[in-house]
């Protein structure tokens, strides 16, 4: 379409098995869940497919991960990173999906199709045993993460068009 509107990736990282790495997935699928975009946003959840995802980046003009990371801070300790940080949060790997994280953003440079705008919403995971649910610490992060993505999308000029007034999210 002839329209000029910078399209935003939302991207929650993680593997919703391993506890805590299950972060960026849940962030994910709560906007998904409880916000509405217009069509110049879509909110993915990446879960752990790293290279296969780099179809999903062209035409894009910002990107905004979210993923738990090795911080080396408290658990839950939450961090935003932008342009040159965001090559650093995946150089230490909490997981397996964050080399392919880091060859992602590497292959679509070279392709030309790394977006103008990368953002990187972390949180210090506590544990990354089995499991399917996420510490208390990362619990309280999730919602930290929420509300910076939300007032982010917000700064880029994508406000929720409904929010859904569900008490049970």
């Amino acid at each position: 379409k002839g329209n000029n509107t910078l399209k935003t990736l939302v991207m929650g990282i993680g593997n919703t098995v391993m506890s805590d790495d299950a972060f960026g997935v849940l962030v994910a699928e709560r906007l998904k869940h409880n916000y509405r975009f217009a069509q110049d946003v879509e909110v993915l959840d990446g879960g752990t497919l790293g290279l296969d995802l780099l179809p999903r980046l062209e035409n894009i003009d910002r990107l905004l991960i979210i993923d738990a990371l090795e911080l080396r801070e408290a658990p839950g300790t939450v961090r935003r990173l932008e342009g040159k940080e965001v090559p650093r949060a995946f150089a230490t790997k909490l997981s397996i999906h964050q080399m392919g994280m880091q060859d992602l953003l590497a292959v679509a440079e070279l392709q030309g199709h790394l977006p103008k705008e990368i953002l990187v919403w972390g949180a210090q995971p506590r544990t990354l045993e089995m499991g399917l649910e996420l510490s208390g610490e990362m619990q309280t992060a999730l919602k930290t993460v929420l509300e910076g993505v939300l007032l982010d999308l917000e700064r880029w000029g994508h406000l929720p068009l409904a929010e859904d007034t569900n008490p049970h999210s």
